[in-house]
Order: C-alpha cells, then structure tokens, then sequence
C-alpha cells in the first residue's frame, strides 16, 4: 500500500504547488507582465503548447507543483521584452498583488475543501468544551469535569478547541498550565493542572492531562459555511502560536514534519477516509499559504517586504543584496527541510 500513500502525497502537494502558482500566473496575466512559461509539473517536458497570448504552457514529467516564469521577477533580464512588461517595473502594489495571489489561491482552497468537508460529512463544532475526564487524570485531579468549556489557558484566550490544544503543547517553566474553565453551572474557575508526561511508542514524550472533546455535529449550507470560517480561523491563528513558540523554545523542532511525516500522516489519514484526507489537504493548504507570507527572505512575504522598503525608499533595493538575501534564506529553509526529513526518518524506523 505504500506506493498508494506516495501517489496521493504527490498529487496532494503537488496539487496545492500548482494551485499556489496558478494564482500568481492569473494576477501577473491581467497586470500584464510577460510570462515565458506555465508548466504543470517539473522537469523534463512531455507536451508543450504556444498558446494565442505567447505564453508557452507545458506539462513536465514530474508531477510535484509547477511554476511560472515571469519576465523581469527581480530585474531586467531580457533585451527583447518591453520594458514595461517586466514585472520589476509594474506598479508596487501591482507587484504585491502578484506575491499575495498564490497564498490567496491556497486560502480559497482550503476553505472551499473545509465547506465540502461539512457539507458532505457533516459540520463538527469547534468549541472548547471539554466531553470526558479519565478517572485520577491531572484534568480531574486539579478540579476539572466533564462539561467545561475551556475559556483560556495561561491567560491566552481560547475559542476553540484547535487553540486550546496548541496552547497545551507549549512548554513552560512551571510545569503546569492555569486553565480558566466554565462549569456546566455557569461557575468559572481557574484550574492548576499539572500533566502527566507519557512516553510514546516511537520514543517521544507526551504530556496527558486525561480530557477528550467530541465534537457536535450538524448539517447544512449555513452550519458548512460556518465551520469552514471557523476552522480556517482556527488553524492560521494556530499557526501563529506554534511560530512564536519555536522561536521561543516553548515548542521543539521535533514537533514539524517534512515529507516523509505528512507521508505517515497521510497513511494514518488513509485509514479513516476520504473526508479525514481532504481536511489534511486543507490543513496543508493553509500552512502553505501561512508560510509563504512570512517575511523570510525566498518566501512571498519576503519579496513583499523588499517591494514595501522600496516604496518607502523611493528607489530599489541593489539587486545583488536582495537576490543576496533570498539565496541565503532559501539555503537556510533547504537546510531546515533536510534537519526535519532526517528527523522524520529516524522516528519512521
């Protein structure tokens, strides 16, 4: 079965590569940059097609993503194209348009794949509220009952369920976490829970605070539309929090995953079915975009961070520091990405 894992890895990452990059081939087309190439895929070129607008689209061998080759991406780089074609000389908030399409395409994805998600399986309530409490747990022991609705944890405030569980990764220096509850009575208390800490099969440590939260469902257009809102909300704010706490230590490298983890993820997501496997597309969907409008040099927001300094300048930015500062990021993110991949092997095995 592994090769059917690998197949559907592929096509959901590539697809949401091609996705992202359509965006930007859209927006770039309609401020009239020129643009060489759309491919889908990559590598070496299967069928290629001139299209009636110049622009050669081709279908690569490799079917992971694609990409859009725009004249002029940092500067002039083509004798024969006019100079107003280049998307270096377009307007800066043309340019920004242009960066931000693709993670705009990631978003529209997500949300419409969270709204079928719903729509088709049923729209599952975001709320912290807290369904059972294991017997002698650290939940139970500090207070807790089944029926509270968790309000905040550490003084952070908590919507739903995704945030609380985010905020209860997050290491401390206490060692335990003030979790602000509602009582069925309408009674709020702060509760001192102090978590277990469990070993895992593949040797990692946990910490188990002795809760689970299952979640209502309901059915329906408006229910749909809600949870995906809601969900979406939910997991970019997450995103937030995990960010800030890998750069403050409160979360370990251990926690991300590169291929070879979404790869056991997708296995895992397999096995409960098609819904479970389009709201991981979804969820990758989001972080993709998320990533991507960091202000990290080789990422979009990257780019849009040179375009707003040149604006405020009233000049750009010598080519040679920005291409400079984005070759370095992006061996940075490659070094990232091969610390991750290693980690991720070491726990497959």
């Amino acid at each position: 079965m592994w090769i059917v894992y690998l197949i559907i890895l592929i096509i959901m990452l590539g697809s949401l590569i091609l996705v992202h990059e359509l965006g930007h081939f859209l927006v770039a087309k309609k401020c009239g940059v020129h643009i060489y190439e759309f491919s889908i895929g990559m590598g070496p070129i299967i069928h290629k097609h001139i299209g009636k607008d110049n622009i050669q689209y081709s279908i690569r061998a490799l079917p992971i993503g694609g990409y859009v080759q725009m004249a002029g991406e940092v500067t002039e780089d083509d004798d024969n194209i006019k100079k107003s074609d280049f998307m270096c000389n377009k307007k800066w908030w043309q340019r920004i348009l242009i960066l931000i399409a693709g993670v705009t395409m990631n978003f529209i994805t997500a949300f419409i794949l969270l709204f079928i998600v719903a729509l088709i399986w049923g729209a599952s309530s975001t709320d912290p509220i807290v369904t059972s409490v294991m017997e002698n747990s650290a939940y139970a022991e500090a207070g807790g009952l089944a029926g509270d609705t968790i309000l905040e944890v550490d003084g952070k405030r908590t919507k739903t369920w995704d945030r609380a569980q985010v905020l209860l990764i997050l290491s401390n220096d206490t060692g335990y976490y003030n979790i602000k509850v509602r009582h069925e009575d309408g009674t709020e208390e702060t509760l001192k829970v102090t978590p277990k800490d469990t070993v895992l099969e593949d040797g990692t440590s946990s910490k188990v605070f002795g809760i689970s939260v299952v979640p209502t469902v309901e059915r329906g257009l408006i229910p749909s539309l809600k949870y995906a809102f809601s969900k979406f909300t939910s997991i970019y704010q997450s995103m937030f929090t995990i960010i800030g706490g890998l750069f403050t230590g409160r979360i370990s490298t251990n926690s991300l995953s590169g291929p070879v983890g979404i790869y056991s993820i997708v296995e895992q997501s397999f096995a409960l079915g098609l819904s479970q496997l389009l709201y991981l597309t979804a969820y990758i969907s989001i972080n993709l975009g998320f990533m991507n409008l960091l202000p990290f040099p080789a990422f979009d927001g990257g780019h849009i961070v040179f375009v707003l300094i040149e604006k405020l300048r009233g000049k750009p930015v010598d080519k040679n520091i920005e291409g400079w500062f984005h070759a370095v990021g992006f061996m940075l993110l490659m070094l990232l990405m091969i610390y991750i991949t290693i980690k991720d092997i070491i726990r497959l095995f």
